[in-house]
């Protein structure tokens, strides 16, 4: 499965970094982000890990639900930068190009609750569902780990448990 995606050339992205991938091959609960950030080494880390506060924030989640399997992805699996070597947010057009790699990994994975990190990650995967005549009933909005983090910090504990009470409602 993974090695399809981690091969994905659809776009020029992957001319910065190959794909970020978590090798898990099965999940309860997905967790997707909106684009890749810079790593040494794609086959050494996964999307969402732990060091960084977007990460820290899951991994608690994921410490108080560990019945459960969970899988980490991004909607655009690539690194986008701007001139300057920056991390830049995605365009529609790589986001586009992108989100069969997504259908794939759910239809792949099966996840009982697909947790949708941010507005912009979210209004996509939205928009194209709907388009599409997809099934968008495990997707769940969820404010982004990283701007409760920056502009709620002391909010973290209650965003952990909404997202706890979620899982264990659904599941």
């Amino acid at each position: 499965m993974l090695k399809e995606i981690g091969n994905c050339n659809k776009c020029d992205l992957c001319k910065n970094q190959k794909p970020l991938l978590d090798r898990k091959n099965n999940c309860d609960v997905m967790w997707v982000g909106l684009s890749a950030k810079k790593v040494d080494d794609v086959n050494e880390t996964i999307p969402l890990c732990n060091d960084t506060n977007s990460g820290k924030i899951i991994e608690l989640i994921e410490k108080k639900l560990e019945n459960l399997s969970f899988y980490k992805t991004n909607l655009v699996k690539c690194l986008p930068l701007d001139t300057n070597n920056k991390l830049r947010y995605p365009s529609n057009i790589e986001m586009k190009s992108c989100i069969n790699n997504l259908i794939f990994e759910t239809k792949e994975l099966n996840p009982k609750i697909i947790f949708v990190l941010g507005k912009i990650t979210y209004n996509f995967i939205e928009r194209y569902y709907k388009k599409n005549g997809l099934d968008l009933s495990k997707f769940i909005y969820v404010e982004h780990p990283s701007y409760i983090y920056v502009y709620k910090r002391k909010n973290i504990d209650s965003y952990i448990d909404k997202i706890i009470k979620i899982c264990n409602d659904k599941l």
